[in-house]
Parts: structure tokens; sequence; C-alpha cells
């Protein structure tokens, strides 16, 4: 008998999250992505309530991919197959496309992390990948620091990691990351002046447990509000 397939299946915890958050009333005209990476599918979700957005990354690998896919250049990834169970995803490209003002580089590791571009305070931060960024959890802390002088007071930061993850695999390359337990989070942001407005924890699913991409045992998603 063959097996029905189900798109829903295919769609990951973080794209869920992604969706529910800016569908739920998180708005603002700025909104400033923290480690993009060469990836789009988080700007599906944000366009709908964000005017502008503001892409970063601290490779400049990551950087040309998302301005070659931008401006519709030679050999940009193909991002049909991955966003094809969105609703009117070729629109919704679009619309990504025109919402998205600027690519620029940035390091959390700095006081100033889009040095020497200064923005506006931003309404919202999205950041998806700090323990793959931050060698200690003291950087870890910092970088939330850091971060926090982005957003405008009252704005939200949109977070998001991996529980006890030393490793990760990327095209057959092996790089380190930060284990984070799961106090870690909640302390470090309260330490760098946010209010977390929801939190919600995943355990890893056991058909991944055969996959040699990471280690990480669980997921983390939330929103935090800076507090002034």
């Amino acid at each position: 008998m063959k097996r029905k397939h189900n798109p829903v299946a295919r769609i990951s915890p973080i794209k869920i999250f992604c969706h529910q958050i800016f569908l739920s009333g998180l708005e603002g005209k700025l909104l400033i992505d923290i480690g993009s990476g060469p990836t789009i599918y988080q700007f599906f979700s944000a366009c709908e309530s964000s005017q502008e957005i503001i892409a970063t990354d601290y490779t400049d690998k990551n950087l040309q991919e998302l301005e070659k896919w931008l401006k519709k250049m030679p050999g940009a990834f193909n991002w049909s197959p991955v966003v094809k169970y969105v609703d009117k995803w070729a629109e919704k490209e679009e619309r990504v496309r025109r919402a998205i003002r600027r690519v620029l580089k940035c390091d959390v590791l700095k006081e100033r992390p889009l040095e020497p571009v200064v923005l506006p305070a931003s309404a919202g931060l999205i950041s998806l990948c700090l323990e793959a960024a931050c060698p200690t959890p003291q950087a870890c802390r910092d970088a939330l620091r850091y971060l926090r002088t982005l957003l405008r007071p009252g704005g939200h930061l949109v977070l998001s990691g991996s529980f006890e993850t030393t490793f990760f695999m990327v095209g057959g390359k092996r790089f380190p990351a930060l284990p984070l337990n799961e106090k870690f989070p909640r302390e470090a942001l309260q330490e760098a002046g946010f209010i977390i407005k929801k939190l919600e924890k995943v355990a890893r699913a056991a058909e991944t447990h055969l996959d040699n991409h990471s280690d990480y045992t669980g997921l983390f998603f939330l929103v935090a509000q800076r507090g002034d």
C-alpha cells in the first residue's frame, strides 16, 4: 500500500514557530535578522508583519548567497521546493524580496554587532543560531546584551536554539557549537535585561536520533521583550 505524502511532516518546528509568532501580533516597521545564513524561510512569516527587513550574517559567503537570491542572479539557490507549501509562494517570494532592504555584515561578539553601520532602533530581532556563533557561555551572555542595544524600548527578540549541542554538520564539514542547558536561555536573557514573554521547549524527535548531522537533545523557541 502506497503511503500518502503529508507535506506538514516536512515542516520543521522552527518554521512552525516563526509562522505562529509573526501571525500572533508581533509587528513593527523594522525587523533585523541576526545570523540569517544563506536561508530565506524565516522571512516568509516575518514579511507579514514587518515593513522592512535587514538580513545579516558573519560570513561573506552567506551574504553573497542572499544577494544572489535577492537579485535573481545566475546560480542563485532555488528555494521553490522548500517554500512551495506556502500559500501563493511565488507572490510571497517577491514580497520577501521587496521587504529585505539591506544585507549587512554582523558579528554578535562585538559590542556594536553591525559596526560600522548604524541603524534606527528596531521593533524586532530574530536570532536562530547564537550557540553556533558564541564560543563560551559568557560570550553568549555578552552577545544578548549587545543585541539588546539594537532594539527600541519594548522591542521583541525572537530567539531559538538547541540544547546540549556540541557539533553540527554542513556540507560534510563539522562545526563546533556551544552546549546550552535548559536553564541557560532564561537566566542569560534576564541578566541581559529582557523579559521572557513566551518559551517553548521541544524534545528531539525520535526519528532524528539516527541523524548524524548534530547531537542536540532538544530545541527551544522564545519571545522576549526589551525591559527598560
